[in-house]
Formats: structure tokens, C-alpha cells, sequence
């Protein structure tokens, strides 16, 4: 039987394994009624409630509701690019396949990030192996005095390498380039960049169920990094920004509400500081981002109403990288889903399926909302469920 024919319930109790009931109830802080109401498929799981049940069960939250099996299904050609991305970059950390002739190629970085944030994962895949080696190979062949300047850029590619790995399910060499990247912003000693790759640490560990650890690392990289009182630098002042309204993100994850609410104050006191949307190596952050984000945080903390007032506050969401946009959009569907809009939920599902089928892809979010709309249009969901491989139940 395949994983995505389980109902949710089948797979949660298959993924719990030995563990009993009553210590699983005990590791999420649910009580022992949720956990049998989860595993015999009577009702709809909150996201707040699968967000705790993948943490202690070490999975991703696609992996409960079958959009993907626990050890993720790739099509060929992801399997492809990651095999490559992988041989990359450990062999360029080994020194290996350096002594070439350098090449120019910050039109493919910048192109890669690109697609990466346009959500094409396959293209930005393919254009970070061949930056990571010729990053690499940069380094290799520059002068003493050149050497750190030379680490900046294939710190970029090694963390650009990561954020693929990562929404691939390919943790192991997810975390092995974030950790290559940190080693080369750290001997560049680049405290923005170090800031950036310690927040990319955080988003791996919070993929990874690893709540604590994203926490405390999502800390690190916006304390490291704080500004002064006076200090009117657009771009320490929108990366800071960017940092603490993650880290609010990451509160809301562990059921900080408090903490998450403080984090996000300070965001959207320095995106009021910025006054726009400022552009830092290639994703904004200011009015707009920081609201998109709190309209994820008030879904993920069953404040749904809240999140539709705060979506509809903002009337140009254009700043937005694509990704950001289709992530938004998400949370939106799953806020109308949460409020019984159920048609209109589907709508909006449905419209970013059809227009991102490969980002939405290595999601988890569709499979969540969709499993719990699904019944509202028989045709839209079939739809839905095509485009992200998941069975409806």
C-alpha cells in the first residue's frame, strides 16, 4: 500500500511506531482524547496540531498527510540535480575539482537566487552546483589579499545549495552546505552575511522539527546583528528586520505566542523606520514582507480572522519576491479554510497550484489545506491533489 493511501490517522500511528499513545500525548502537550481523535480520522487536525505532532515524531508535516512518504518520492530530474548538487559540494569542500580556470560567475549566482525565489527549485538546483564549483574555484586561485573578499560569494552558493537541499528532503546535505557556507562567512568575516546563513540554519532546523534548535539559532542571528538606536543603515536596519520577524516565525512554532508577538513588534518598528520595502541581497523586507509574515504567524496560532484583516490591510504585496507571494497566499487559503470559507479557500488554493505546480510541489501547506477543504468542490481538489501527489481523504 502506498504512503499517500493511508488515511492521516494510519500514518500517524505508523510513523509513532512503539511509542504509546499516552508518551506521545505527554511529548506534545496534547491530551490522550486529540491523539486518538487524530488517529481515527475524526475530524480535521489543526495546524497547530500537526506543527507538534511532526516535531515529536521527527517528520515533516507533507509526511502526515501523505503528500510526500518519509523518505520523499522525487521526480527524475530533482534526482538528478541533487545528485549533482550533492557531489559538488562536498567534493569543493574537499578541495577537489578547484584547479580550473576561473570563470565570471556572478550573472549565474544572482540568476539562481532568482529561481530559487520564483520557486523554480529544479533551475536553481542546477545554476548552484556550477556556482558552488566556480566559487570555489575563485577562491582557489586568488591572491592572499583577495582570499577574503573571495569567501563571500561561495558562501552565497553554498547557502543557496542548502535552501534546494532543503526543500528537496535532502536534510543531510542540507545541513552540510548551510555549514559550509557559515565556515566561509565566518573567515570572511562578514557579521550581515554570518547573520543570514545562521537564519538559513534556523529555517533547515525548523523544516527539520527541530524547534528548539531553530530557536535558539533564529536568536543568534538577529542579536548578532542588532542596530543602534541612531543607526540609519537601509540595509543592517532590513536585514535585522528580516532576522527578528523569522524569529518571531520560529516563537510561533513552539507555541511562544508571547515571545512571537514581541519579536514581530520589532519588526514592524524597523520596517516603520524604513519606511518601504528595501531590497537586500535580493529579498525585501519592510511593511509588506513584515505583514506577510505575521499573517502566517496569527494562522499558525488559530488566530485566522486575524490573519485575513492583516492580508487585507496591505493593497501592493508586488515587493515580494514570487515564493513570498505563493507563501502568503497559502496562508491565506489555509485562514479562509479555518473560517469556512471553503470554496473560496479552494479558489485560492487552486490558483497557486495552477500557476507554481513546482514550488508548490516541495510544500507542505497544500496537503494540509486541502485535505481539509477537499470535500467543498469535488473537481477543484481533484485537481489539487494531482498537482501536489497527495490523496485526498
Amino acid at each position: 500500500m502506498k504512503w499517500n493511501e493511508h488515511t492521516t490517522g494510519q500514518r500517524i500511528k505508523l510513523l509513532r511506531g512503539a511509542v504509546t499513545q499516552e508518551e506521545l500525548a505527554e511529548g506534545t502537550g496534547l491530551s490522550i482524547a486529540t491523539i486518538r481523535k487524530a488517529e481515527q480520522d475524526r475530524g480535521q487536525i489543526s495546524l497547530p496540531t500537526l506543527l507538534r505532532l511532526a516535531h515529536v515524531l521527527g517528520s515533516d508535516i507533507s509526511v502526515i498527510v501523505g503528500q510526500q512518504a518519509p523518505r520523499r518520492a522525487m521526480l527524475a530530474d530533482d534526482r538528478t540535480t541533487l545528485r549533482e548538487l550533492s557531489r559538488t559540494v562536498h567534493d569543493t569542500a574537499a578541495g577537489i575539482g578547484t584547479d580550473r580556470e576561473p570563470v565570471d560567475f556572478a550573472d549565474d549566482l544572482a540568476a539562481g537566487w532568482d529561481a530559487y525565489r520564483a520557486g523554480c527549485i529544479g533551475v536553481a538546483g542546477q545554476l548552484a552546483a556550477s556556482c558552488v564549483r566556480d566559487a570555489a574555484t575563485a577562491l582557489a586561485d586568488a591572491t592572499e589579499d583577495r582570499r577574503r573578499t573571495a569567501r563571500g560569494p561561495l558562501a552565497d552558493a553554498y547557502r543557496l545549495s542548502a535552501y534546494v537541499a532543503n526543500q528537496l528532503g535532502a536534510r543531510d546535505l542540507a545541513y552540510a552546505a548551510i555549514g559550509h557556507s557559515a565556515d566561509q562567512a565566518r573567515q570572511g568575516r562578514d557579521p550581515v552575511r554570518e547573520a543570514s546563513v545562521a537564519s538559513g540554519r534556523s529555517w533547515i532546523y525548523l523544516r527539520d522539527a527541530r524547534l528548539d534548535d531553530a530557536e535558539h539559532t533564529a536568536k543568534s542571528s538577529y542579536t548578532s546583528i542588532e542596530p543602534t538606536y541612531g543607526d540609519r543603515d537601509p540595509v543592517r536596519l532590513a536585514t535585522y528586520g528580516w532576522h527578528v520577524t523569522f524569529a518571531a516565525v520560529v516563537a510561533a512554532r513552539q507555541g511562544n505566542t508571547a515571545a512571537a508577538e514581541e519579536l514581530l513588534s520589532q519588526g514592524f518598528a524597523v520596517a516603520a523606520r524604513l519606511g518601504r520595502d528595501v531590497m537586500v541581497n535580493g529579498t525585501a523586507f519592510g511593511p509588506a514582507s513584515v505583514t506577510a509574515q505575521a499573517v502566517g504567524i496569527a494562522v499558525s496560532t488559530g488566530k485566522a480572522g486575524k490573519a485575513l484583516r492583516l492580508a487585507g490591510s496591505v493593497d501592493d504585496w508586488s515587493s515580494l519576491h514570487q515564493a513570498a507571494q505563493n507563501r502568503l497566499q497559502l496562508d491565506i487559503a489555509l485562514a479562509q479554510c479555518t473560517t469556512g470559507q471553503y470554496d473560496t479557500c479552494l479558489d485560492t488554493l487552486l490558483t497557486v497550484c495552477e500557476a507554481h505546480p513546482e514550488w508548490v510541489r516541495h510544500q507542505t501547506l497544500p496537503g494540509v489545506i486541502a485535505q481539509r477543504a477537499g470535500h467543498a468542490t469535488t473537481s477543484r481538489s481533484r485537481k489539487i491533489a494531482k498537482i501536489i501527489g497527495a490523496t485526498l481523504a
